[in-house]
Order: structure tokens, then C-alpha cells, then sequence
């Protein structure tokens, strides 16, 4: 059985996950991680491509 505190923690959880906002900062990391992809794609393939 769990603690009334972790019972309390584990709603404020679920209250948070289905509250329908949109996580903005995780949002963010993975925008940044899909732009420094495409830079690196490109700066390969440039090196591949340009002997």
C-alpha cells in the first residue's frame, strides 16, 4: 500500500500529465535537438559531397 503521500504525490502527477497544457520546455529541447540534427546532416553530407 502506498503512504497518503505518495497517494498525494501520484494525483498531483496525474493532475499535471492530463491537464491538457502543452510542455513548453520540453518542447523546446527537442526543437533544438531536431535543428543541431539538420545542421549536422548538413555539414556531413557538405563534406561528403564536395570532394
Amino acid at each position: 500500500m502506498s503512504t497518503p503521500e505518495q497517494q498525494e504525490q501520484h494525483e498531483q502527477i496525474s493532475k499535471d500529465s492530463s491537464d491538457g497544457s502543452p510542455k513548453f520546455g520540453r518542447l523546446l529541447i527537442v526543437l533544438v535537438l531536431a535543428v543541431m540534427l539538420i545542421v549536422v546532416i548538413t555539414f556531413a553530407s557538405e563534406a561528403i559531397y564536395s570532394n
